[in-house]
Order: structure tokens, then sequence, then C-alpha cells
């Protein structure tokens, strides 16, 4: 086999390889034991017809057809590592020259990851938010676990912010009643914001048994992007009665007997938090910083896929149907063209991140070991909802345990090179990075790790 690569782009090769036919002796045999297995030849069992009777039977066509099936992928693979290509996504195939029982040549155009000169990390300095656990903070962390024990009680007077009350909703839209978007018995916190946009502003002031109807836009349904009349009934009214934060709530709440132990164990998980959030903030700034001093040319085939990928993903909640997604951007104030630049964007912007921790993988080479793998592989299923087991037998059907390792090995490589960066805060204080990045001390995950959209065929 021969072969030779053309550079097109900083983002395109052409891959040429030449095969002669004496190299395909194994893939000529493998298609006369496929396609026998397929004809019923008198005299002979099936998959027993010798290959010239075979070939005289069906024509020597398919018998190329198959052979040619079985080694363009392989010798595609071998002349990918000869040239030390590193392609991303599929290849498009051409066979440009074939002459039976001589030589056959095919062209492979495909995208490659792109020489990127990485900057120096040393010379990048960030600020960042100090580290302060406030009082507020450990107040609302505070409240949140009353609110947990706390109890509702009912109240005879109309409705205010921060209320829980059972409601009745019903829904029309040019006088015909939308029947996926009535309920009865529904709970609501009053001020939470999480139903439909006016309803607030609608049962504030309003007491039992009565109702208001206001305009909205509804978000789910078949009618969703689409304004309608709603009307809401209140049925009940409950407040929230909260327990004292004393020595017998702790007790209750905690494994510490007195409420000031309770406080000081919420202070240490209020500074974890925000240590989290400033080691997120340090991990954004260092790479949104790196990568403005860097150039990043983006394979335009691998910034197609992310956009139509993004585009079926939201289709698919309508049904497929582009006239309902184009009504609901309409609904929202927006067009399709706004939307599809906004996209294109984001897409740019996803795989340009990628393709520049790529590159920096491969200058760090950090190592990523089992324990780190399993650990990812965990906090992934648990972001999806799923067991882990079950999402660990998804992912190896669908081939994509190798691009939870390189999620796992960019967010190591980011990490290790933040060690060299200048990082203080809005105070002029310097932060010891080591202590979030360090490799001893590796940051919690969805903390500092960081999270890339993985491409679906570059590993």
């Amino acid at each position: 086999m021969k072969s030779s690569v053309e550079k097109q782009s900083e983002t395109r090769v052409q891959l040429t390889v030449e095969v002669p036919f004496d190299e395909l002796k194994p893939e000529f045999e493998q298609a006369y034991k496929a396609l026998a297995q397929q004809v019923t030849i008198p005299g002979f069992r099936k998959g027993k017809a010798p290959a010239k009777l075979l070939e005289a039977r069906i024509g020597r066509g398919p018998i190329l057809e198959q052979v040619l099936n079985e080694m363009i992928p392989s010798r595609y693979e071998q002349a990918v590592q000869e040239h030390d290509v590193k392609p991303i996504g599929q290849p498009e195939v051409d066979i440009t020259k074939l002459e039976d029982g001589e030589v056959v040549e095919f062209t492979a155009d495909v995208d490659v990851r792109p020489e990127i000169e990485l900057p120096d990390f040393s010379d990048i300095a960030v600020e960042v938010d100090p580290l302060v656990a406030d009082d507020e903070a450990v107040e609302a962390e505070l409240n949140n676990l009353l609110a947990r024990f706390g109890s509702l009680t009912g109240v005879e007077r109309p409705v205010e912010k921060g209320d829980f009350v059972s409601i009745d909703l019903s829904a029309t839209k040019d006088g015909e009643e939308i029947e996926e978007a009535s309920t009865e018995g529904m709970s609501y916190e009053v001020g939470s914001g999480d139903l439909i946009d006016g309803l607030d502003d609608a049962i504030i002031g309003l007491s039992v048994d009565e109702s208001k109807e206001f305009t909205t836009t509804l978000v789910a349904g078949e009618h969703e992007g689409e304004d309608a009349q709603v009307t809401v009934v209140v049925r009940s009214v409950k407040v929230r009665e909260l327990p004292e934060a004393d020595d017998e709530f702790a007790q209750m709440a905690s494994e510490f007997d007195t409420i000031e132990e309770l406080r000081e164990d919420l202070v240490k998980k209020v500074e974890q938090t925000k240590k989290g959030e400033q080691a997120s903030q340090i991990r954004d700034k260092v790479l949104a910083d790196a990568m403005g001093k860097t150039e990043v040319p983006l394979p335009e085939s691998v910034v197609k896929e992310q956009v139509d990928g993004q585009l079926q993903q939201l289709l698919s909640q309508f049904g497929g149907d582009e006239r309902v997604l184009n009504q609901m951007l309409e609904a929202q104030g927006t067009s399709r063209e706004d939307f599809d630049a906004d996209s294109r964007k984001s897409a740019e912007e996803a795989v340009r991140t990628q393709l520049f921790l790529d590159a920096l993988a491969e200058k760090v080479q950090p190592e990523v070991s089992q324990q780190e793998l399993t650990d990812h592989i965990l906090f992934t299923a648990q972001s999806y909802g799923m067991d882990p087991n079950q999402f660990v037998q998804q992912i190896q059907q669908s081939g994509q345990l190798g691009n939870l390792f390189a999620d796992v090995r960019r967010g190591k490589a980011l990490a290790v090179s933040i060690l060299e960066a200048e990082v203080k805060d809005t105070e002029g204080n310097d932060i010891d990075v080591a202590e979030y990045f360090g490799q001893n001390d590796a940051p919690a995950e969805g903390d500092a790790e960081t999270e890339t959209q993985s491409e679906g065929d570059d590993e």
C-alpha cells in the first residue's frame, strides 16, 4: 500500500491511498465466503461454492463492491497512523481509480485537529472575587434547613408573597379550552415564579374561592410559545411556620447538640461553597484569558455538526415541526435568523474551547487514573439523573467511554496549566491556586473541572 497526505487548509487534509490487488487476497476470501452464504448453487452446499463458479453466477461487480467495503476502512486507518493525522469526524471517501486485478486508489477528505500555538500560562494574570462567607449566606443556609422542618398552616386572609396556595388553572385560546393547560389542586409557592408568567401578579390579593383571568405565554404542550387566556382560582392559603433555631432544633436536624455548633458547621459549608465558586471563577477567567491569546482555526464540518445537533434536539421538543419553533421564537421577541446566528456562535465557541483543551492535553500529557475516570462517570450519571450502572452500560454500547476519558484529560491539563498563572482577588490578595488545582488536591466535579461537549468521532 502507498499513501500520501495533502493539506487543504488549516483544518482539512486529503489522504490518497493506493492498494495493489495482491494485497487484497484476505478481503477477496472474506467476500467470497460472505456472498457464498447468500447464494444457492445446485450441487453445492450453501457457503461451499467455488469462487470462480460464484463469480460466474453473480458477476464480478458485487464481489468488488464487497472487497472495497472491507478494505477501505482498514487502509484508511493505516494511512491515518502512517502520516500521524488527527481526524475529527468521518472522512468523505471517493474511489478515484479501479483497475481490476491491478490496483485500486481512493481519496479520503477529512477534517483534522489544527496546529495550535499555545500561550505561556505564566504570562496570565487574573482577578477574582474575594473569599467571603458572610453572615447573610450563613443565615440563608440556616433558613433553608429550618424550612425543611417547617409546617404549613392555613390562614384566612388574601394571598401574599411567600404563601403556599392550592390553585385550579384553566386556559383558553380564541375561546377554545386547552385541556393540557388545565389542572386542579396544584400546590404553588407564591413568588417562586416557576410556573407561568403573570401568575404571581394575578393571585396576590385574592382570597379563597376568588379567581382572576390573565394573559400569558404557554411554556409546554401543543400550544407552547403561544398566548392564551388563563383563569386561576385560589382554593386554599397556607403559611410556613418555622421551628425555633435553638438547641432542640439542632439536635433534631443534625448531629450537633447546640445551635452554636450547627452554625459553625454551616459556616464551614458556606466557605466550602464559596471556595467552589472561586475555583470555578479562576478556571473560567484563566481559560478565557488563555484562549484570548490563541488563534484556533475551526473545522467547518464540526461546527455544522454542533449546530445541526442543537437544532435537532430543540426540534424534537416540537415534534420536528419548524413552524412551531419559529412561532415560539417570535413569541419570545426574536427571529429564526437571530436564533441560527446565536446557535452558530455557541457551536463555534464550544468547538474552539475543545480544540484548545485538546491541544493543551497533548502538550501537558496528564495521566488519568481509573479512579478519576470512575469519579467523572459517577458525576456525569448523577447530572443526568441516571443509575451509574445503567449509564456505564449505555456509554459502552454507544462507544462514548473514550469521550468521557478525554473530558477528564482536558480538565486535568487545564488544572496543571492554571498552576502557572498569577491569581489575585479584587482586594489585591494573592490566591494559592494549588489549593484548588494542585496535583494531590484535585478540584471537585462541577467546581473546577472543565466540562466540554464531546465530539462524536474524535477519539
